[in-house]
């Protein structure tokens, strides 16, 4: 058998949901013949910065080595000014974006919707078929 391919992944998401963001980690983990690093900032491990200006540098920085971005897509997105960050880093360095639709909730936000490569329903094999179809 081939080895696997290690997917790159950051899981944008907002502390406030970090339960939505768990359940993402633990399909990934899940996936069979699926192999992948968490390029993501849980609450539970956050960044050592000292300002916005190096939160947004280390932010950057691993993005460039990701594979794909996914995106949460609730709408809390809207508010939140680091997703949207997140977001546009990854669409000026070429990372696909793939989004999940958040559970029963029809409206999307904008930015997720004109940004996302795909949009994915909330289920594990949505979001591990569009890492391995989007992811490069």
């Amino acid at each position: 058998m081939p080895n696997l391919r290690d997917y790159h992944i950051l899981i944008s998401h907002s502390w406030d949901y970090s339960s939505d963001y768990e359940t993402i980690k633990n399909w990934l983990n899940s996936a069979i013949y699926f192999d992948w690093t968490d390029y993501s900032v849980p609450l539970t491990n956050p960044l050592d910065v000292h300002s916005k200006r190096e939160l947004k540098e280390k932010l950057r920085s691993r993005i460039s080595l990701c594979s794909c971005v996914i995106i949460l897509s609730g709408m809390y997105v809207s508010y939140s000014e680091w997703i949207e960050y997140e977001i546009d880093t990854a669409i000026e360095l070429g990372k696909p974006i793939i989004g999940i639709k958040p559970r029963g909730q029809e409206r999307i936000p904008q930015k997720v919707s004109n940004n996302a490569d795909v949009m994915v329903g909330w289920n594990s094999s949505s979001v591990v078929d569009a890492v391995r179809k989007y992811a490069l």
